[in-house]
């Protein structure tokens, strides 16, 4: 097996602000495993809030990379156990590893990764777009810009509640709100009441990712439910978001990808929670990994590559928040690496 890494700048959109970051671009790193004539494609972007550098996720993958090229493929699951020992200290890159290696089975599977889980796409859930931070005309313009069913509205300013009043002028859309950790218990309890009067499904992430006890108040008294964002990272999150909150956004590159992706979602149902999968501002390449688990979500967020003003890659398209897969193997992304490349990487 054969490892190879791309690098790449990839130009938003439009500036992308949220409670505790900005940005005009997005690093991210695509990994390649590569076998048999086979081309598996997995993904790991840059992030401020963790720590995550694409020259840390780089340098961990090529200290290791002879025990990753060593290894006689055989299932995504038997890799990641392999490496966890050596890579347990970054998620972001066991998580580009592992996505490509769930690509890579799908293919030399011949099946798209789904069925091989044994799932059926015919009733999945809708993703939304996310309206970045910004002064409320241009928010507005962003929504007008990209008519959509579904909206998660990136909060965590002094007039949080009157930005949600004057985007509800413009659109009957569901409204998601996520306050990154901008919030406290109060303003969320309070702010809770008049966001759903004006149709808001849920509130994501309200409070800072350690405070429990603010959560549990704030769960006792929402009139809206709470989902974790940054309180969930990895799989011994899952069972300490009961009861404070009423659902979990997994994200692939927090927990280390797909196969951990899939024990979470396994323990949230039994614990009755709602079971979310978000994204980073990634392009297809992750999308599509991401849209394997729709079957299994209530809710999902993977609009990453909509937010890029060109992408890197095909695989599944999402026109109006329906998610449309391609009939092809593995997790159906095919990098085509016609965004701007950063230095190359071996």
């Amino acid at each position: 097996m054969k490892l190879t890494l791309h690098a790449f700048d990839l130009p938003l959109r439009h500036t992308f602000t949220i409670a505790y970051d900005s940005r005009d671009v997005q690093e991210t790193l695509i990994a390649e495993l590569s076998d048999g004539g086979y081309r598996g494609y997995g993904e790991a972007t840059s992030n401020p809030y963790y720590g995550a550098t694409i020259e840390e996720i780089t340098g961990l993958l090529e200290l290791h990379r002879d025990k990753i090229e060593g290894y006689s493929f055989g299932t995504p699951e038997e890799l990641w156990d392999r490496l966890n020992p050596y890579l347990k200290d970054n998620s972001f890159a066991r998580c580009a590893l592992d996505m490509a290696a769930h690509d890579l089975y799908g293919k030399v599977k011949g099946m798209p990764l789904h069925r091989l889980w044994g799932l059926s796409t015919s009733h999945v859930p809708l993703t939304n777009y996310t309206i970045g931070i910004d002064s409320v005309e241009k928010m507005v313009l962003k929504l007008k810009e990209m008519p959509w069913p579904l909206y998660k509205i990136k909060l965590g300013t002094p007039d949080d509640v009157a930005i949600v009043r004057e985007l509800r002028r413009h659109t009957d859309a569901i409204f998601r709100v996520d306050a990154n950790c901008a919030w406290t218990a109060g303003e969320t309890i309070k702010n809770a009441v008049a966001l759903k009067e004006l149709g808001v499904e849920f509130i994501e992430q309200p409070l800072e990712a350690g405070n429990w006890d603010g959560m549990k108040e704030v769960y006792r008294h929402s009139v809206l439910p709470l989902v974790a964002d940054e309180s969930c990272v990895v799989e011994s999150d899952v069972s300490r978001c009961a009861g404070h909150f009423h659902g979990i956004n997994i994200k692939l590159v927090k927990c280390g990808g797909l196969t951990p992706a899939r024990r979470m979602i396994a323990e949230g149902r039994q614990l009755g929670l709602k079971l979310m999968v978000g994204c980073m501002t990634e392009s297809s390449v992750g999308i599509s990994a991401i849209s394997q688990l729709l079957p299994l979500l209530d809710y999902v967020d993977m609009d990453g590559a909509l937010l890029l003003r060109q992408d890197i890659a095909t695989g599944v398209t999402i026109e109006c928040g329906k998610v449309y897969y391609p009939d092809v193997p593995g997790t159906g992304a095919t990098l085509t690496a016609t965004a701007p490349r950063r230095d190359p990487v071996r």
